[in-house]
């Protein structure tokens, strides 16, 4: 299994409306059958720790079910679509790529 971890940041990080898209914008990404499950969301309110980054605006985290599957998505039309729709409202982005042991 491949755990796809992505955080965003944003251009104009307390702009409501560029939260949404982008997270509308994510949701579009279900419909690639690769993706095994999907959850979006944004920091939590933990305790404040020097070990905790929550200065991004937007993550997601998908499951895969392979390496293979991991890398159809990257060519898939659809994501290929989500990343020309709303990479203007990013101003970086971090991946995490986790091979989960069995």
């Amino acid at each position: 299994m491949i755990i796809h971890h992505v955080f965003f940041w944003l251009k104009e990080p307390d702009n409501a409306a560029h939260i949404t898209g982008l997270k509308n914008g994510l949701q579009t990404l279900t419909a690639i059958p690769q993706v095994k499950q999907l959850l979006i969301g944004g920091p939590a309110s933990t305790e404040k720790r020097p070990v905790v980054d929550n200065s991004y605006q937007v993550s997601e985290l998908m499951y895969f079910n392979s390496l293979e599957d991991q890398a159809a998505y990257q060519a898939h039309p659809i994501h290929q679509a989500f990343v020309q729709a709303c990479s203007h409202l990013w101003s970086n982005v971090l991946v995490y790529d986790m091979a989960v042991d069995q």
